[in-house]
């Protein structure tokens, strides 16, 4: 319990929730561990608010001592899931996140092209509206395979048939839902299906969920160059129509075996020379750049953010501009910005500092 705690206020110690749970830690968690023990548990009250960069979505943040829950779940069970995932399955994972994808997908791509002395194809797909298509009951099938002990089985089920709908408080624009696609929102699906966006939970959930998709990618159709990050995925080959045969065996199969269904309008099959957009990332003959959206984001979002979250702003997109190898002209440009606002900048461009009188 005290190291779910501490993992949970890591990164989310300053929100009113983790405050106030703070006030009288000791007392809070040990209320908490009792409830656990006797089966009283039950999920307080989620906070739903709308982001609308780099699309309107909702997110739905649980109270914080529900969160320390999440991690003490995702400590007991993670590893042994996550010890039968295929290497090339990324995001939520130790040490898989953007910049392995990135690096990763360029490793393949050298691969298949000898570095890029031969043609080779790329097949980009993306599934449509995926954390509120989830099936939770397909989804606890999956995971009761791996937990065998009830008294965790009983919570991992309590977790994922929570339906924050039921006791929610909105924050935020109220305008602002409305710019979030109808068939995209939680609050609009049947109970049984979708995760909340926002919580390790579902984050850890999904990848059990999509760990299908990538058995059945390697084992099933021997995709030797394939890669995963959340919902988008990839699949490389010299052959553009082994790539089709791939489309049309993967869009039968995901909503016969998992209810999910690819979204056509993001399907992309093309030379692989020509770039590849993955990540974040635009992989191209030689060069691994920041995708320009990105990059105008980051200058946009540094020129504007107020004073008091300058620094971890700026140093944030430091940090995400430095992941690209071809990344020295992106960060050149931001550090105008931060000097234009009167702030320092190391000589490497990779951080800044507060200005100097």
């Amino acid at each position: 319990m005290l190291e779910a705690y501490l993992d949970c206020r890591r990164t989310k110690r300053n929100t009113r929730s983790a405050l106030a749970f703070e006030q009288n830690f000791e007392a809070n968690l040990l209320e908490l561990y009792d409830e656990l023990i006797d089966g009283s548990y039950r999920p307080g009250r989620s906070i739903c608010f709308v982001v609308t960069r780099p699309k309107a979505r909702e997110v739905w943040a649980a109270d914080f001592r529900d969160r320390i829950v999440h991690h003490l779940v995702y400590n007991r069970i993670g590893t042994r899931f996550e010890n039968a995932f295929i290497a090339d399955s990324c995001a939520c994972i130790k040490a898989r996140g953007t910049l392995y994808a990135a690096e990763r997908l360029e490793a393949k791509i050298r691969s298949i092209t000898q570095n890029w002395s031969r043609s080779a194809f790329y097949l980009k797909l993306d599934l449509a509206n995926f954390f509120v298509s989830i099936d939770k009951l397909k989804l606890r099938e999956l995971l009761a395979r791996k937990i065998s002990e009830p008294w965790w089985m009983r919570l991992t089920e309590t977790i994922l048939f929570h339906d924050p709908r039921t006791n929610f408080e909105f924050r935020g624009d109220p305008a602002l839902i409305e710019r979030v696609p109808p068939h995209k929102r939680l609050t609009n699906q049947p109970a049984h299906l979708g995760l909340p966006i926002g919580n390790l939970s579902s984050q850890f959930f999904a990848n059990v969920f999509l760990d299908v998709l990538d058995q059945h990618a390697k084992h099933h159709l021997r995709a030797r160059h394939y890669i995963r990050y959340v919902d988008d995925f990839l699949f490389l080959h010299e052959s553009p129509d082994w790539l089709n045969a791939v489309l049309h065996d993967v869009d039968a199969f995901l909503p016969a075996r998992l209810g999910v269904r690819l979204n056509p309008k993001k399907t992309i099959l093309q030379p692989i020379e020509r770039g590849v957009d993955f990540v974040g990332h635009m992989i191209k003959p030689w060069v691994r750049s920041t995708r320009r959206r990105t990059v105008s984001e980051a200058m946009r979002r540094v020129e504007q953010v107020d004073e008091q979250d300058f620094l971890p702003v700026a140093n944030s997109y430091f940090g995400l501009l430095g992941q690209a190898s071809a990344s020295h002209h992106d960060r050149a440009r931001l550090a105008n910005v931060v000097r234009d606002r009167g702030h320092a900048v190391n000589q490497a461009f990779t951080k800044t500092y507060r200005g100097v009188a």
